[in-house]
């Protein structure tokens, strides 16, 4: 088990995770002599990239190989090929790849930045323009868009091909698609301003993959605020600011939508499903799905079948 102290990193690291002098060519990025207002990313799993991060730019996610859980603020969902998400600035977002093979997923990420000052002033001068802030207002919870993976992939093609003017004709064409699209639910129901520092955005990363890959294990709270050298008050109101759920909150969203992903991919048994995600008491499972889901496992099983067909 990684220890939470080790991880610790000291704290004169700049507030700034993704910075332009730590984004390499050899991660994915484009040189910064090559881009204006947009960059394109293209990169795989496992990558460096992938950990819980912010950054000041929006970034619109498609994901084109493997399935597993997706973090937007303070939302934890399953993901499959053709998930995109528009995130707004400094909104903290991961995605964990569960499925991927064992050479890892070369090509997973589709992802393009940008920044919203250029935006926001253009539009002041150009009515036109003025289009595009309410979707990137929305952005700011994240934006899931359904039905959409197909023209994304063709719009973020065309924008990685162009360059100057002809690349920020091709970003806004993109973007006027999205802005018209209707089939789209926000993520986070809080609008997060990310943590303090990298020193501890390492700390909530590696608390988020241990939850993540120990899903079936109790999960004591008191244990990882000790190996933090915090108290557990302070580590609560730590991990409430980071993620916007309280401890308890996130384990049990993470395990109910791992619930959610064995329900859409597998014919188990409800009541094996409930223990498989950690819980030890069907009844106990099936309230928090009630809460978190707003129905019942059965009922999300009959609608995720009726709406995508059985997966199992």
């Amino acid at each position: 088990m990684t220890s939470l102290r080790q991880r610790h990193l000291p704290r004169h690291r700049e507030p700034e995770l993704e910075r332009d002098i730590t984004r390499s060519p050899s991660l994915g990025y484009e040189a910064p002599e090559e881009t204006g207002l947009v960059r394109c990313l293209a990169h795989g799993f496992p990558s460096p990239l992938v950990r819980w991060h912010f950054h000041e730019e929006y970034e619109l996610h498609l994901i084109t190989e493997t399935s597993g859980k997706a973090f937007v603020g303070d939302w934890i969902g399953p993901f499959q090929p053709g998930h995109l998400v528009l995130c707004g600035p400094r909104l903290p977002h991961n995605w964990i790849s569960l499925d991927a093979p064992e050479g890892g997923a070369a090509g997973r990420d589709r992802v393009i930045q940008f920044r919203h000052d250029p935006i926001e002033r253009a539009a002041a001068e150009i009515p036109e323009l003025r289009e595009a802030l309410q979707l990137l207002e929305r952005s700011r919870h994240g934006i899931e868009f359904f039905g959409f993976a197909d023209r994304a992939m063709t719009h973020w093609n065309a924008v990685k091909a162009a360059h100057g003017l002809q690349r920020l004709a091709r970003f806004l064409e993109y973007l006027a698609d999205l802005a018209q699209c209707t089939d789209y639910r926000l993520l986070s129901n809080v609008q997060m301003q990310g943590v303090e520092g990298d020193a501890e955005v390492d700390q909530i990363n590696v608390i988020v993959n241990r939850i993540t890959a120990n899903l079936a294990e109790p999960i004591v709270m008191a244990d990882i605020a000790a190996e933090l050298g915090m108290s557990e008050s302070r580590f609560s109101r730590f991990f409430k600011r980071s993620t916007g759920n309280s401890f308890t909150d996130f384990v049990n969203r993470v395990r109910i939508n791992s619930a959610c992903h064995l329900l859409m991919q597998t014919d188990h048994y409800v009541t094996d499903i409930c223990y498989q995600v950690g819980f030890n008491n069907v009844a106990n499972f099936n309230r928090r799905f009630l809460e978190i889901k707003g129905m019942t496992p059965t009922e999300f099983r009959r609608q995720s079948d009726s709406r995508f067909g059985s997966l199992a």
